[in-house]
């Protein structure tokens, strides 16, 4: 067999906003070994179809055949109909950017037929504002899209979902006969159609081999629909899986039937399999030379691992390429009810990655036995201000969603500063660990060079959990982490989590108490409360009895194993504190409820709190001040003042901000040494240690602490001289 080209897909159904970057990334690496790609976000594609007025037509027409069976909500959009099909066409082109104007009908009120969805808006002036037209348009018109999303899962497909496609049959599912089953099944009206899109990349990209990304259990279904559709109507073709769902859930596999569909699984990082597996497609090396590759071989299901292949080094992997993909086709949404949902939903974002793994590498609840997270790899800062220049040039977006699972801290200071170096505008957010490096200095920094936002970990908000965790984070450091990105500007969401293992009742109101006051104190505008799951390839998993709980049921499965049930008989009964906590933060994200009892959120009657009020205050009032320690690096972000002489002995030293013009007048001496300094350290040079800078005044001028202590330096700082 000779491959000529690739086809890679990913399948229904992931975000509306953005392509999942997993095609574009082995794309990019295939073309570092010239092998000829296409790609294609079948979930959009879909998506568009769906929303389209010849299928909401045929969609209508399904559901007027079974009348007699709808909901009162279903019936209601089937009688609006005319309205539907007379808007559908605007309202997408309108959350695509093609039609901006639109925005002032939509959100007069008057404009798109209402059904349920529009009984749960949220309060749209605190969410909009009087100006926020735009905002509020794409908001009523994701409520218009989701009451037709209700209607199609009620009488068409009850597996639809805007970011999954039948889910529930790949969430722990330990054997795969209920997708088997379900994949019997005569082909529904969505399957149809989907079908149909693949066909038509398959006409056009001729490929030899076909590979399917399924980053998450609502792919897996698609996945292997189309697998299966491949399998009959173009029996010659490879077919390959891979992705997030394989790499944490199929590392067990046992079951053969999988492979009626597909040819071959790989797991972890795909570029390394997958070039060895090209290879051996044409003829150029055996089944023996295969690299994490599951496939059957007289019935059986085999694993191979030629642990002799290394993986491709990170900076070998290329610049994840985004053609082929229709990237002004992407639907901006939003959801409102949380700030950095907003972000995942709204706007076009290229997925690019700083390092590979995690650099802390420890949390107890976390995969870290797995290579995506266990093997820590980071990129220069150089290569990745090529691949973000040659991806800008790509998409003509400037947005970045860094997807690291955590960002490290002196990567993201190296990259901001060559950002700035290179005169890039980009915007850009990440996630991160709540760790003291991020000092308010750096912060700035990251905000100048166009950081807009970050997500970390605070998961449950309790010292002992957090050491049982082991996050390496206290909450005291938290709140002043929070703080330092806030003052910045950097918007500061938190992951929260609760049903940890051993957790307290007690604990749980605590914890709600460190997150009631870090949105009261102000350093904290969003997050999300998760509920805890067990998973097989974490700490808590491999070792439950360290952790004082037991898996309830140990046994593998022939299909999926990652989830796992397990019994905590110290711990509290978590199922009580789900709801009131979900209604307490939306509360606290809206700037209410500050007042209310934590205790009173819930139901159920929990102890009252044992933190005191004022905790978080009474941490940031605590952080230390700034330490001008040698070993601390000196950076300049603004631009060089002008020297304006007044007469023999003074001058002024003119600052000129993006916002206004600020004067020192300082002996001439002096003020030549400062802007001597402001260009030895300014962005523009290699990074320097604050050593240099100490001696070059303390020969000149005498005791370095005084300057740092004069109004001076005050301003030098506030114009854009940082410490870190």
């Amino acid at each position: 067999m000779t491959v000529t080209k690739v086809l890679l897909i990913t399948p229904p159904f992931t975000q509306l906003n953005t392509p999942y970057p997993a095609t574009a990334y082995l794309k990019g690496f295939l073309n570092t070994l010239e092998i000829p790609s296409y790609q294609a976000d079948l979930g959009l594609e879909l998506i568009l179809k769906i929303f389209s007025k010849p299928g909401l037509e045929i969609i209508f027409n399904t559901v007027g055949e079974q009348m007699e069976d709808l909901s009162e909500n279903a019936a209601r959009i089937y009688r609006l109909r005319r309205n539907y099909l007379q808007t559908i066409t605007t309202v997408i082109d309108f959350l695509q950017d093609k039609n901006p104007t639109l925005a002032y009908r939509i959100a007069e009120g008057d404009y798109l037929p209402q059904a349920s969805r529009f009984d749960q808006q949220d309060d749209m002036e605190w969410a909009f504002g009087s100006l926020g037209i735009r905002d509020k348009a794409r908001y009523l018109s994701t409520l218009y899209l989701e009451d037709i999303g209700d209607l199609i899962s009620e009488a068409v497909d009850p597996n639809f979902g805007f970011s999954r496609y039948a889910e529930q049959l790949s969430i722990s599912a330990k054997v795969f006969d209920d997708l088997y089953e379900k994949l019997q099944e005569p082909t529904g009206l969505l399957d149809q159609w989907l079908c149909e899109l693949l066909e038509g990349k398959i006409n056009s990209a001729q490929p030899q081999v076909v590979a399917f990304s399924v980053p998450f259990p609502g792919n897996l279904y698609g996945a292997l629909k189309c697998s299966q559709y491949l399998k009959q109507a173009h029996p010659s073709l490879t077919i390959v899986m891979g992705g997030g769902y394989p790499n944490t859930e199929l590392r067990s596999l046992k079951d053969p039937r999988v492979f009626d569909f597909v040819d071959y699984i790989t797991l972890d990082d795909g570029e390394a399999p997958f070039k060895v597996l090209l290879s051996h497609l044409q003829g150029q090396a055996d089944k023996s030379a295969l690299k994490r590759t599951f496939y059957r071989e007289s019935g059986k299901v085999v694993w191979q691992n030629n642990s002799r292949e290394r993986d491709i080094a990170q900076r070998d992997t290329g610049t994840p390429d985004y053609r082929d993909l229709r990237l002004f086709d992407y639907l901006s949404v939003i959801e409102v009810a949380n700030p950095m949902h907003r972000l995942w939903s709204d706007g076009r974002w290229n997925k690019l990655t700083l390092a590979h793994g995690c650099y802390w590498g420890k949390c107890t609840f976390c995969d870290i036995s797995l290579d995506y997270i266990q093997r820590y790899e980071p990129i220069n800062a150089s290569i990745l201000c090529d691949r973000i220049e040659e991806i800008m040039s790509q998409t003509g977006q400037n947005g970045f969603h860094f997807v690291d699972e955590a960002a490290p801290p002196a990567l993201m200071r190296d990259l901001a500063i060559e950002i700035l170096r290179r005169g890039l505008s980009v915007t850009w957010w990440t996630n991160i660990r709540f760790e003291a490096s991020f000092t308010a200095d750096l912060c700035r920094l990251l905000r100048a060079s166009g950081c807009i936002a970050v997500s970390g970990g605070l998961e449950v908000a309790s010292d002992r959990l957090l050491d049982l965790i082991q996050k390496g984070v206290t909450v005291a450091q938290v709140a002043q982490v929070c703080n330092h990105f806030t003052q910045s500007g950097i918007m500061v969401h938190a992951y929260l989590m609760y049903g940890f293992p051993t957790q307290t009742a007690q604990e749980s109101i605590d914890s709600l108490e460190m997150v009631r006051q870090l949105f009261e104190t102000g350093v904290l505008q969003s997050g999300f409360w998760h509920r805890f799951a067990m998973t097989a390839h974490s700490p808590v998993g491999l070792q439950p009895s360290k952790f004082g709980v037991s898996i309830a049921d140990p046994s593998l499965g022939s299909f999926a194993n990652n989830e796992l049930s397990h019994l905590d008989p110290t711990g509290a009964n978590h199922d009580l504190f789900g709801e009131g906590l979900r209604k307490s933060l939306f509360n606290y994200m809206h700037g209410v409820g500050f007042e209310i009892p934590v205790q009173n959120w819930f139901e159920s009657k929990l102890p009252a709190t044992s933190i005191p009020a004022d905790y978080i205050q009474q941490k940031l009032n605590e952080e230390s001040g700034e330490t001008y320690k040698d070993s601390r690096r000196i950076l300049w972000i603004g631009e060089l003042p002008e020297l304006i002489e007044l007469d023999e002995d003074n001058v002024d030293l003119v600052f000129s901000g993006k916002k206004e013009d600020f004067a020192m007048e300082l002996p001439a001496e002096f003020a030549a040494w400062i802007y001597e300094l402001l260009e030895q350290v300014s962005y523009h040079q290699p990074l320097q240690r604050l050593k240099n800078s100490k001696q070059a005044y303390e020969e000149e001028f005498g005791d370095f602490e005084e300057l740092t202590q004069s109004e001076v330096w005050e301003i030098l700082c506030e114009q854009g001289l940082l410490i870190f």
